[in-house]
């Protein structure tokens, strides 16, 4: 079977995580604090902020077609209600080189970080948080509407209430279950609140990017920790005007462990494990997208990858689960695109540098260097 006329194909990457100097964000304070989880500073990323538009035309001549980025909030309101007209020059700038590739772009408008100014006043727990996202919200699509096809709200809503809130692994570094699930419910609302602000611009397609892991483990906790965080968003999403669209994450098996102080057990020993400790499982890939397709909106794989300094691994990865989302929609799900993660080695969050994501290694000069598996994914693409 081959895939659906029209389908996507491309990597994604994140502002933070490839721009370079964003110093006006919770991420780079979070950076800064020896107390912190953080291995150590972004610092200048890969200066994806200066050569941007290199970057996309090296990801076009891979035979990319789409290609996910986000823009920087902390850029674009460095202060309360101050818009920069620089940072909207920039972007535009950005988003126009991307569209003279030919490549179609996913648009992410919160990727993690939040403006310092917002996380001194609470970050998601502020009274007036969700109302301030859809004012940014509004604000971009008015600025770049014409340039983002595909507008992604949030990236893993569930990710940042459960990194952020419960282990303390990600800014604010915080480990209180209530706010967990607290958090995780105001992020669900942002969305919702972010659909008809964008709406207003007209013509734009809306959608959600959500994790789901596959859980595993045994007694009727696995439950409780699959509705947080998986059902949760996406019944969150069912009955309402929740997008056009719903970009599904995946790259693990996770195992469920209720005597665990953060609910989660390491994969059994003789189970294949990436650099960050992640179960292999590409059907589970097939699986999540099944159950992502319950929400009624088409459905596009807007990351999937691993970290592993074995460009043999990424190789085989990549098959299998291009694989799974092909037997995916052969039984009937709706996917019309898939975006590997990384386009590039780059800051892993927390775990710094040190994770191999990318399809393209980045020297210390800044060089670019695709792998092995930069030209076996443009040979999957090919095929297609």
């Amino acid at each position: 079977m081959t895939f659906p006329d029209g389908f996507l194909w491309g990597s994604a990457t994140s502002a933070h995580q490839v721009e370079g100097g964003n110093t006006n964000n919770d991420w780079w304070d979070f950076e800064q604090n020896p107390a912190s989880a953080a291995r150590w500073s972004s610092g200048d990323g890969i200066d994806h902020f200066h050569r941007y538009a290199d970057d996309f035309a090296l990801l076009a001549s891979l035979g990319h077609t789409a290609h996910r980025l986000s823009l920087e909030w902390s850029r674009i309101e460095p202060a309360p209600g101050q818009f920069s007209r620089a940072a909207a020059d920039h972007y535009r700038r950005v988003l126009t080189a991307l569209a003279e590739t030919g490549m179609t772009a996913f648009v992410t408008l919160h990727h993690f970080t939040l403006p310092r100014w917002l996380a001194s006043r609470g970050g998601w727990l502020a009274p007036d948080a969700v109302s301030l996202f859809a004012r940014y919200c509004a604000r971009v699509t008015a600025e770049f509407g014409d340039l983002m096809p595909y507008i992604c709200t949030i990236n893993e809503p569930q990710m940042i209430a459960l990194h952020g809130y419960l282990e303390g692994y990600h800014p604010p570094g915080v480990t209180n279950p209530a706010l967990w699930r607290r958090v995780g419910g105001v992020l669900l609302d942002a969305h919702l609140a972010a659909v008809p602000a964008i709406r207003a611009a007209g013509g734009l397609r809306i959608g959600l990017a959500v994790q789901l892991p596959l859980l595993a483990g045994s007694g009727s906790f696995v439950d409780v920790m699959r509705h947080e965080i998986v059902d949760r968003y996406l019944d969150g999403l069912t009955g309402v005007d929740g997008g056009d669209w719903l970009g599904v994450q995946y790259y693990r098996k996770q195992w469920v462990d209720a005597s665990s102080p953060f609910f989660f057990a390491p994969p059994p020993q003789d189970v294949p494990v990436t650099q960050m400790g992640w179960a292999v499982h590409p059907d589970g890939l097939r699986e999540m997208l099944h159950r992502a397709a319950r929400v009624g909106l088409p459905l596009f794989v807007t990351e999937n990858g691993i970290a592993t300094t074995d460009d043999t691994e990424r190789v085989a990865y990549l098959r299998s689960h291009v694989a799974a989302v092909r037997q995916a929609i052969a039984e009937g799900a709706d996917v019309r695109g898939y975006l590997h993660l990384s386009a590039f080695d780059n800051f892993e969050w927390s775990e710094g540098y040190r994770p191999k994501f990318g399809l393209i290694a980045v020297d210390d000069d800044f060089t670019r260097r695709p792998k092995p598996s930069a030209y076996a994914f443009a040979d999957i693409i090919q095929e297609d």
